[in-house]
Order: structure tokens, then C-alpha cells, then sequence
């Protein structure tokens, strides 16, 4: 019983995401991967994409049996760009009684520098010669020889293949050149199969629409934003003390017993909040976009265009997404929000669960995508649409003075 207090309530903060430190690393791991079927054919199972902004779209809802079915629902989404990632190497696990453990590594023949810059802490001053012994092995016989030996004994040893790949951070609005290498496991076929999908695909660039497809749950892994060093009413919305509290109000009153004559860890102190590592579930993509490209002579620029907005125009608000830029290349269209701030690295997991609700096998067609300006009350969808409004007034007021000077 407790005798001391006329009131109970359920303590602040979970204690399951202890302790709330900044992250060790920037982008997001992937601490468990989708179970293999080998039934299915071989495919990656993650995806590197960078965070450019948010906006809204429109569409039907078509579920059965709820109040909201078949109305129109205003919904809040994410675009994450993702452009084609480049598969650089190939990591073969084996099994051992305490885990996994690293078996064989094969790089590719040519590395670009932005992959390169990831082994060095200080490109310029460096003498560059990151796999300038290794590649070699790709030219003469004895190196060739030891390479198939690597296949084979991946093939007939691991368990685990996973590729190497990296970003191309040249192709982002970015003043980053140094790309993010990860390794992604590869899922479907036999061991032998992935070691041989991988080894074809080496130096060659996957896209986002291989791994992921339309109407998918997705689980976005990444680090939040930072928000530095905070107190207990902010970190773990303790409650403000009554107003005429002596020396601050928005403090514990209490941090434990007497005795024990220590702090107790869960006791919400002040300190870093925001810049930690989470994984988000159940992530609806909403859409896969297509990047700006030229087909037969001509820039196709419809990656926002929808069956019922026929609109010309890119997913790019007026004014580019504001603190990030244009997006160009392929996108993917999460619905809700997701970790981290903008231009932050975030990885795109396929779930590891297998579903059935409704929610989540629910078709989307997308009637509307918002593209006014994010920065300010945005008023035109297109830049032409605001040209062909200013020159209309303008037009007027200039056919006026005319009249005039007649």
C-alpha cells in the first residue's frame, strides 16, 4: 500500500528503449533479416534510400464494411529517394556454434571513388591506392584462379550470402560524396544460386522497383532526429512541478528512497534526447516513382501524375523540397512519417512478417498528389500553372495602359 501518496500512475518513459545515448552509427542497421524461402527466386532484401520531405495525397478508400469506404481520405505520406544502388562485393557467412561468422569477402574489379571514400578518414590527403593490389587479381591467371576457389568454397561451405553495395551520392542534391556501403542479404534460391546471381550482378546497379513492389509493408530503420541536450519534462514528459515550486519546476521532486542510497536507473534524469537508432514497422508504399528520364528525344516528367490528375509534373513541390532539393531519380512513397530529419540516410527492410490484414493487402490508387510549394501557403501545382495566372493578371493590367495611350 501505498500510504505516502493519494494518487497512482503509470511511471514516464519506457524503459525498454534504455539507454536513450546518441547513436553509434549514422545509418540504420538491420539487426534481423526476413526468413529465406528458397522456393522463391533470389532477391535483396533491404534497401538504402535518403529522406527528401513530406506532402499529401488523395485517394478512395476501398474497404469493405468501413464508415470511411469508398469516400476520399486526405493522407499525409513521405518521399524517400532511392536511387539505383551499385553491388560491389560479396560476403559469404558460415554457422558456428556462437553465431555466424564471416567466411569469404570478394570485391569487385573496379570501385568508384565515392565507394572508395568510405575506407578513408581523409580522402585528399590520401594517396588514393584503396584495392589497387586487390583488382589486379581480376587480370592475372594465379589471382583468377584463387577467385573461382572463393566462389566454390562459398558455394560449398556458407549458409548466409550477402552483397556489398553502395549509394551514388553523385546522383543526389547532396554536398555528401562519400557513399554508404552495407551489406544486404540476399533471400530465394540456393546458396549457390545467390553467390551466382550476386557474382553476375557485380559493378552493375540494382533499382528500388527489383526489391520492393506497389501496395508493400516496408520497415524504415534509421536514427532520429537530434535534439541535443534536454531536461525530464521534455526527455520523459515527467510532469511540471506545481508553479510556486522553489529553484524550477520542471524537475522530479523525488529520485528515490533514501536507501538504497543510489540513483535508480529508471529514474528519468535530464540528458541526450532525439539521435537514436529505431526500426519502424508496417510502412505502406504508397508509391514506387519513376526517376526523370528522356525518351525518345523527350524529358518525361509524370512520376506525380495520377489516372485521375493528368497533369504533367514531378513529385518536386514548386520551390524543391524545402532543406533537401529536387527530387530526379527513383522515389518511394511511404504513407505516415518516417525517422530522422532531411537528406538523412534511412534502410528500407522488407517486413518479416507475413500479411493479411485488410489494411495491409488494401489496393492504393492515388486520385491526387499534392505539389504546392512546402514552403509558404502553397497556390499552384505546377510552375506553368502559376506562370499562366501571373501573366494573366500582369496581361491584363499592360492591355489597360495600351488602351490608354491609343
Amino acid at each position: 500500500t501505498q500510504s505516502h501518496r493519494k494518487f497512482s500512475a503509470p511511471r514516464h518513459g519506457h524503459l525498454g528503449f534504455l539507454p536513450h545515448k546518441r547513436s553509434r552509427r549514422h545509418r540504420g542497421k538491420v539487426r534481423s533479416w526476413p526468413k529465406d524461402n528458397q522456393s522463391q527466386p533470389v532477391h535483396l532484401t533491404a534497401f538504402l534510400g535518403y529522406k527528401a520531405g513530406m506532402t499529401h495525397t488523395l485517394r478512395e478508400v476501398h474497404r469493405t464494411g468501413l464508415k470511411i469506404a469508398k469516400r476520399e481520405e486526405v493522407e499525409a505520406v513521405t518521399i524517400i529517394e532511392t536511387p539505383p544502388l551499385v553491388i560491389v562485393g560479396i560476403v559469404g557467412y558460415i554457422e558456428t556454434p556462437r553465431g555466424l561468422r564471416n567466411f569469404k569477402t570478394v570485391f569487385a574489379e573496379h570501385l568508384s571513388d565515392e565507394c572508395k571514400r568510405r575506407f578513408y578518414r581523409n580522402w585528399y590527403k590520401s594517396k588514393k591506392k584503396a584495392f589497387s593490389k586487390y583488382c589486379k587479381k581480376w587480370q592475372d591467371e594465379t589471382g583468377k584462379k584463387q577467385l573461382e576457389k572463393d566462389f566454390d568454397s562459398m558455394k560449398k561451405y556458407c549458409k548466409i550470402i550477402r552483397a556489398i553495395v553502395h549509394t551514388q551520392m553523385r546522383l543526389l542534391p547532396l554536398r555528401q560524396k562519400k557513399a554508404h556501403v552495407m551489406e544486404i542479404q540476399l533471400n530465394g534460391g540456393t546458396v549457390a544460386e545467390k553467390v551466382d546471381w550476386a557474382r553476375e550482378r557485380l559493378e552493375k546497379v540494382v533499382t528500388v522497383s527489383s526489391v520492393f513492389c506497389q501496395n508493400e509493408m516496408i520497415d524504415v530503420i534509421g536514427v532520429t532526429k537530434g535534439r541535443g541536450m534536454k531536461g525530464v519534462t521534455s526527455r520523459w514528459h515527467a510532469k511540471k512541478l506545481p508553479r510556486k515550486t522553489h529553484k524550477g519546476l520542471r524537475k522530479v521532486a523525488c529520485i528515490g528512497a533514501w536507501h538504497p542510497a543510489r540513483v535508480a536507473y529508471s529514474i528519468a534524469r535530464a540528458g541526450q534526447k532525439g539521435y537514436h537508432h529505431r526500426t519502424e514497422l508496417n510502412k505502406k508504399i504508397y508509391r514506387i516513382g519513376q526517376a526523370v528520364q528522356v525518351q525518345d528525344g523527350k524529358v518525361i516528367r509524370n512520376n506525380a501524375s495520377t489516372n485521375y490528375d493528368t497533369t504533367e509534373k514531378t513529385i518536386t513541390p514548386l520551390g524543391g523540397f524545402p532543406h533537401y532539393g529536387e527530387v530526379n531519380n527513383d522515389f518511394i512513397m511511404l504513407k505516415g512519417c518516417v525517422v530522422g530529419t532531411k537528406k538523412r540516410v534511412l534502410t528500407l527492410r522488407k517486413s518479416l512478417l507475413v500479411h493479411t490484414s485488410r489494411k495491409a493487402t488494401e489496393p492504393i490508387e492515388l486520385k491526387f498528389i499534392d505539389t504546392t510549394s512546402k514552403f509558404g501557403y502553397g497556390r499552384f501545382q505546377t510552375a506553368q500553372e502559376k506562370k499562366s495566372f501571373m501573366v494573366g493578371k500582369r496581361g491584363g493590367a499592360q492591355r489597360y495602359v495600351r488602351e490608354k495611350e491609343v
